[in-house]
């Protein structure tokens, strides 16, 4: 039996039940598909959670280099014209530090060091950062999108933390990697908001077509828990915030749900018989943590935040969200062989984390492969944070480069959303008006102007306004230049687009996808030779050797 994802309509009373998510299986694929446009026969994206650009580039490629933080020294040939905080002039004569509006939390850009790498979670709702950019004068991050850290000193302390970054001796590995191989400088979210917004644009490139739980009640202004999907004014659904997928076991009860219709890249690869895989921490519900910790409970303490956080995160699983795809009773892989095939034992390609270093070893990567750390390594603020990011990234790295399958993968690393952290890039491309007023802020009672994409009713749908906030991306491959950064305009579809354009000839997803419209990573390689070089990282201190 096959669902009409366009069809599907979730309202009280509904006959459709929870069950349906296990009425369609994977495609039964035959022998992988092979061809490729470019010599990249794996690729591998590292989809981390919650950093602006500036937060993580500020000044790059200058550090502090301050006494008993990793030093940093950067190539004579790096690149001058990079758009950082640095290079914009921004560092002291900053508008954030001048806006009135800021009130007593209002400060200028400032470096956060080692000591200071657990840091509060701060507000990254798709308003609040619309509110941030201030009608483009980006000026108002304190008093919109800024937490503190209570009893902290300074501006650490305030709603001013939100313009904190950090420099190559804490995110030192990251900064290697820009130095060794290529970054861009003008990559976005592809709409304002927070994980779960750019966990389903970073597989579907489009946030509408949301369906809600059986016995759903809405607010008095017409939205779904507090504005966490708002109507789009055609009719249907657009998810600006976070909730849980539906019929998830690990779903919270307490936290609201819902599904996705339409279609995702993973149908894509399903269709053109390419084997894929996403792979996060904390699936795996059979496993238990040194802590005793087991099931959806699995968890680990941070010695940086001192948090105790479950290593799985629903709302982080984007593939979760659309019946084609999902696994959510986390069924197992048969083997580790079958790992990425459609003959996996209806693990659907929803694997955890350790299924990951297990196919790496095993020599059956597949093609396509989406790795979520656990909870604790994944760079969210307030539970993780830059060093422990750094430790699950660099031994991702270093395993690679260590592997048969090196010499023809690109590794793309890239982030969910900014967590609201300060950047001071803008690149709005799709308007939203939203008929629910309070949402849309940018300009107004709206964000950006134009006809909106489509929806994928096919017409054009609000709340869907983008580019966000502007993310580091990078690419680490023998074939990504060495020391360069792109100026290319891309966002989370582009790698998509990549995908697309490697191994299914340029087709398109379709129903109003942002991949239709996404700039190019293929600025960031040089096909001509690979590379034979490796760096190899340290996990704690992100040093060469």
């Amino acid at each position: 039996m096959a669902l009409n994802p366009r069809r599907i309509s979730l309202r009280a009373g509904s006959a459709l039940a929870l069950s349906s998510l296990c009425l369609i299986a994977p495609s039964q694929a035959a022998a992988p598909a092979s061809n490729t446009a470019t010599p990249i026969k794996h690729v591998v994206v590292i989809f981390q959670e919650n950093v602006s650009f500036d937060h993580y580039f500020a000044t790059y490629p200058k550090a502090a280099n301050v006494s008993g933080e990793p030093a940093f020294s950067a190539s004579a040939t790096t690149p001058k014209d990079i758009d950082t905080l640095a290079h914009a002039g921004l560092l002291d004569n900053n508008p954030n530090k001048t806006n009135a509006k800021n009130g007593a939390d209002a400060t200028a850009p400032f470096r956060l060091d080692r000591t200071q790498a657990a840091t509060a979670d701060q507000n990254h709702g798709y308003t609040a950062e619309q509110a941030a950019y201030d009608h483009f004068a980006m000026d108002l991050f304190p008093a919109n999108t800024g937490k503190g850290s209570k009893g902290a000193a300074g501006a650490f302390g305030t709603k001013g933390q939100v313009m904190g970054y950090y420099d190559g001796n804490t995110v030192t590995a990251l900064w290697n990697y820009a130095q060794d191989f290529a970054m861009s400088d003008n990559s976005f979210s592809t709409n304002f908001g927070p994980s779960t917004p750019g966990a389903i644009n970073l597989i579907s490139g489009q946030t509408n077509g949301a369906f809600l739980p059986p016995g759903y009640k809405l607010e008095k202004d017409g939205t779904y828990d507090g504005g966490r999907i708002v109507p789009d004014g055609k009719g249907g659904w657009t998810i600006i915030s976070d909730f849980d997928p539906t019929g998830d076991v690990c779903s919270s009860p307490k936290y609201p749900t819902a599904l996705m219709s339409g279609r995702n890249i993973g149908d894509m690869l399903n269709d053109h018989n390419i084997t894929w895989g996403w792979f996060e921490g904390g699936f795996d519900l059979t496993v238990k943590n040194p802590n005793g910790t087991t099931g959806c409970k699995r968890s680990t303490t941070s010695d940086v935040t001192k948090v105790d956080e479950v290593d799985y995160i629903p709302h982080h699983e984007p593939f979760q969200y659309y019946p084609s795809t999902a696994n959510p009773q986390h069924i197992r892989p048969s083997s580790v062989d079958v790992i990425g095939t459609s003959h996996d034992g209806g693990a659907n390609h929803q694997y955890d984390m350790n299924d990951f270093y297990a196919v790496l070893k095993n020599g059956n990567l597949p093609a396509v492969s989406f790795l979520k750390a656990p909870a604790y390594q994944d760079g969210h603020a307030g539970y993780s944070d830059p060093l422990d990011e750094q430790e699950f990234i660099v031994h991702v790295l270093n395993d690679l480069q260590k592997s048969k399958d090196w010499n023809d993968t690109a590794v793309i690393i890239l982030y969910d959303d900014s967590d609201g952290w300060y950047d001071h890039a803008h690149a709005v491309i799709n308007s939203s008006n939203l008929p629910v007023k309070g949402y849309d802020v940018l300009d107004g009672d709206h964000c950006g102007s134009g006809t909106p994409l489509p929806g994928v009713n096919g017409q054009p749908v609000e709340g869907r306004c983008g580019y966000g906030t502007r993310q580091p991306l990078l690419v680490v491959s023998p074939y990504a230049k060495k020391n360069f950064v792109d100026h290319t305009l891309t966002d989370q579809t582009s790698v998509m687009r990549f995908i697309e354009d490697n191994w299914m000839g340029g087709q398109r997803l379709g129903g109003g996808s942002f991949d239709a419209i996404s700039g190019s990573l293929d600025g960031m390689f040089d096909w001509s030779k690979a590379r034979t070089d490796r760096l190899m990282l340290n996990e704690k201190t992100g040093l060469k050797g």
